[in-house]
């Protein structure tokens, strides 16, 4: 666990969106707990997992994101993620590796919260070598305090159902580049884009088969 001081996430108005239309953990449990097993990530390609970690706040849904310190050489440099990381060999699978990863970056031990469901494994577009990322869903109680470590630049609580319903989505080029991307933007200075909107989309597809998911570009 990182020993710099706690400190609580940022936490994300819920916007103007109408509570009536809410998608709300119970609906959220209810789909995950239907949703069949996904194969399992082969064991010739790098593995990685990460926590989508949901909570309901003031009766919101809501989810927690960090934000990747800028580093040079890392293809998620700056970026918008789910805390989570590489497989060790101390792993034993990659549940445990999604724990861990979670607990070395923000200092929040989820060990023992409900994993209410799982994502299909994500191929991530900006690294060479072939690489899978299962993602997991966890639910947590309260308002916990967090120990970013040098990783973590920010951490973030947000409410879904604005994700969910398009309110904040955005078409812009995150990197300083030509390419515009579609993505999430939760603040002037959290735009959520590439593979974590990609798992984001696959758990509003998971909840809700209804749900017409955008391309990344």
């Amino acid at each position: 666990m990182s020993t710099q001081a706690s400190r609580r996430a940022l936490t994300i108005s819920p916007g103007t969106f109408q509570i009536g239309t809410m998608l709300d953990l119970d609906r959220i449990r209810r789909r995950l707990a239907s949703q069949q097993s996904h194969a399992p990530v082969p064991a010739d390609v790098r593995q990685a997992a990460v926590a989508v970690i949901l909570r309901e706040h003031n009766g919101i849904a809501e989810v927690l994101f960090i934000k990747r310190a800028v580093k040079d050489g890392d293809p998620w440099s700056g970026q918008m993620a789910f805390p989570g990381g590489h497989k060790d060999p101390g792993d034993v699978d990659l549940l445990a590796a999604a724990v861990r990863e979670t607990d070395e970056e923000i200092g929040l031990d989820i060990s023992r919260a409900p994993v209410i469901g799982s994502l299909p494994p994500q191929r991530p577009m900006s690294v060479r070598r072939a690489m899978l990322v299962a993602p997991f869903v966890f639910e947590i109680d309260g308002d916990p305090s967090f120990a970013p470590n040098h990783e973590v630049a920010d951490v973030v609580w947000t409410p879904v159902e604005p994700m969910f319903t398009g309110e904040n989505h955005a078409v812009e080029s995150p990197d300083g580049g030509v390419m515009r991307f579609n993505g999430f933007r939760l603040t002037e200075n959290h735009f959520v884009w590439g593979m974590t909107y990609r798992m984001v989309q696959t758990f509003f597809e998971a909840v809700d088969p209804g749900y017409q998911r955008r391309p990344e570009w």
